[in-house]
């Protein structure tokens, strides 16, 4: 692998690569001092044009982890401010003899166009509605440590699917992996055509709650799509919240997931947060060795095999 800009650049056996792949550098976030020295020399760049918690901070102390030099691009503080486009940017970037790129951008597509335009490998971090390969991978790596294998699972992602890239590359590399991937949603926060998508649907999540082995939650983005599509937060949670009602219906192994940041209250209730089949903050973790993962297999030197001596 160079670049990663979605989960359709990996095959299955790929995925499956790559989650090994973390696993080894899970057992490195294990050591005394957890860092490697297999990135050393290389040069990360992380650009993103879009705010982000969790996937800038984790790409960042993956990076460092493997004893890359790491610069943080500054859009507020970048001659983007004076006018500069992106194209230029990415050149003047590129030109610095970087070896990776992290992006994030609020444009569906800009990682695609971004790799015509540099050398370097290009990481997508999320653009717009359209992928979030790193999310996928953290997300699927949660799954199968919990639950061993995520052939035959029952995996439903509830909620606003269409305004979701978290949603698009998890049914991606969920199906890709063997799972059997339920959307539930009002059709107001579905795409227009689901042809060729993987899925079934369900309007109801009451019907499909007590057969799940993963609920998948989705964050209402308000920044995205307000609340004109549906009558209101209130009736939304009614009809396809995680309340602790139906939270006690889910099976005792089943795992409850949600990308962050959550609007506790709409997406899942405040008490069903602290439920021990809800492995959010697993997530978060997850997403430093699967980023590990990822950089390693774009720009490192070749195999991992775990052997390398603390830094």
């Amino acid at each position: 692998m160079r670049s990663l800009i979605s989960i359709e650049d990996l095959t299955a056996s790929q995925l499956t690569e790559m989650l090994d792949l973390a696993a080894n550098f899970a057992e490195v976030q294990q050591r005394e001092v957890p860092k490697v020295p297999a990135l050393r020399g290389k040069t990360v760049v992380l650009a993103f044009f879009e705010d982000s918690t969790r996937t800038r901070i984790s790409f960042d102390l993956a990076a460092r982890r493997l004893s890359a030099d790491v610069v943080n691009f500054s859009v507020g503080q970048s001659s983007a401010t004076k006018g500069e486009s992106l194209r230029d940017t990415i050149e003047t970037i590129s030109a610095m003899g970087v070896d990776a790129i992290v992006i994030r951008h609020a444009s569906s597509g800009a990682p695609q166009q971004i790799s015509q335009w540099t050398d370097s490998a290009v990481i997508n971090a999320g653009d717009g509605w359209h992928q979030h390969p790193t999310q996928a991978l953290l997300d699927a790596y949660t799954i199968r440590e919990r639950l061993g294998t995520l052939a035959g699972k029952r995996i439903a992602f509830c909620g606003d699917v269409n305004h979701s890239r978290v949603a698009r590359s998890g049914i991606q590399a969920f199906a890709a992996l063997g799972a059997n991937v339920v959307l539930v949603a009002p059709r107001t926060l579905l795409p227009a055509s689901l042809e060729g998508w993987p899925v079934e649907v369900v309007e109801s999540l009451d019907d499909v709650i007590s057969e799940l082995d993963v609920a998948y939650f989705l964050r209402i983005q308000k920044e995205r799509n307000g609340q004109a599509l549906f009558p209101s937060l209130r009736e939304y949670r009614q009809r396809f919240g995680l309340t602790a009602q139906r939270a006690a219906r889910l099976k005792p192994d089943a795992l409850i997931m949600h990308p962050g940041p959550m609007n506790r209250g709409v997406e899942i209730d405040p008490e069903v947060i602290d439920d021990p089949r809800a492995v959010v903050l697993d997530q978060v973790a997850a997403g430093i060795p699967v980023r590990m993962a990822v950089l390693f297999s774009a720009i490192g030197p070749g195999q991992f095999d775990g052997q390398d001596r603390a830094a």
